[in-house]
């Protein structure tokens, strides 16, 4: 049989999240983020469930290609723009959007050969300090871009550096709304404001117009601001599932330890279950003793290091697991057990992001469910 290793991507949760998304901006079209392949969940695997939103926001090119073969025909936001003057072909031919962030984007597009006039996006640095104009250089683009015959929209784009959390005691998008409304004070155009955090957190408040929102972690089931809230609390449901199984049992005796460089030392007789799962498939290596994990859906932890192919299980809770018994590294779990990701990402000191984008090409991904 094969390694009893596999990846799991659900589509009906992210199906749902993207309901999520929409219950809390109803007045605002929803930008489904799809960059890096989904968040490590595939374009292609994850269309059908989010194909009711009004866009798909990427990176590169060869992703908006990806999105336009599955039969999109809506609109496509690249977020960080052009990269050379060359890509403007793409982008007229495919009818994508384009973020528009630095002077020399505006200059390639002021060469740029098209019948088909340009939405851009114009970004406005509000106080990320990456990408973008500031202050008054923002009715500068604005004016350069509308003087062109290459452009037919503007819309005003900018990004939240703090919408998880509070910032300096205040809350975490005050500020850049401020800058963000004085740069753009009588500026026509729609306004794309929230990421995942801000959609859940501040679209509420006073001064946030959001025309566009951009729903990305939360599509997925993890939650941009947690440990403060859950993405249970936030009515979100898991996108993927990592699981695998018992390859072996070890009992233990008090002195003995478990794996390289002895992390791990038993201080009392226990038994314990290695894991099909390592670093080379995604698990973080620095995942400390302690990390939680489902056995047979019942909650334990990690013990000792994180190997290549193989990770350590305590099996005090769960003293009927044996060889094949389930093993849930994040995700659903059998008997309606479930494992935040959120929780395994804080516990190896990252966030879930990273966790499910790192899940490695040796891994075998299956979509769970259908739609309709």
């Amino acid at each position: 049989m094969p390694r009893p290793i596999e990846a799991l991507v659900h589509v009906q949760a992210i199906h749902h999240n993207l309901n999520r998304a929409r219950a809390q901006a109803p007045d605002a079209r929803v930008w489904a983020v799809v960059k890096a392949n989904a968040y490590g969940h595939g374009i292609e695997r994850v269309f059908d469930a989010l194909r009711g939103a009004d866009g798909f926001a990427l990176l590169d090119l060869a992703e908006a290609e990806r999105v336009r073969a599955l039969g999109w025909r809506g609109p496509i936001l690249l977020l960080e723009g052009c990269f050379e003057a060359r890509d403007l072909e793409l982008c007229s031919r495919l009818n994508i959007s384009h973020v528009v962030h630095c002077d020399q984007q505006i200059d390639w597009l002021a060469s740029h050969k098209t019948h088909q006039p340009h939405h851009v996006f114009l970004k406005v640095n509000s106080g990320m300090n990456r990408l973008g104009f500031v202050g008054p250089a923002v009715r500068g683009a604005w004016a350069r871009l509308n003087a062109l015959p290459q452009v037919d929209e503007i819309t005003l784009i900018t990004h939240f550096s703090d919408a998880d959390a509070d910032r300096f005691g205040k809350k975490g998008i005050a500020h850049q709304m401020a800058s963000f409304n004085a740069a753009t004070q009588d500026l026509p155009g729609e306004r794309c404001l929230a990421n995942s955090a801000a959609t859940l957190r501040h679209l509420a408040e006073a001064g946030v117009r959001a025309d566009w929102i951009r729903a990305g972690i939360l599509l997925y089931g993890s939650s941009p601001d947690f440990p403060e809230h859950s993405a249970a609390q936030w009515g979100l449901q898991p996108g993927m599932t990592l699981r695998s199984q018992l390859i072996a049992t070890q009992n233990l005796q008090p002195g003995d330890s478990v794996g390289y460089g002895s992390h791990f030392v038993a201080e009392h007789p226990m038994r314990i279950g290695i894991v099909a799962c390592g670093y080379a498939d995604g698990y973080p290596r620095v995942a400390p003793t302690g990390t939680p994990i489902l056995v047979d859906g019942v909650r334990t932890r990690t013990i000792g290091r994180v190997s290549m192919d193989m990770l350590s299980v305590d099996l005090t809770p769960v003293p009927q697991a044996g060889l094949g018994s389930e093993v849930t590294l994040w995700g659903r779990g059998p008997h309606d057990s479930l494992l935040s990701v959120d929780e395994v990402a804080r516990s190896a000191g990252t966030l879930g992001y990273e966790l499910m984008c790192a899940v490695a090409p040796r891994v075998p991904v299956h979509v769970d469910g259908t739609l309709g």
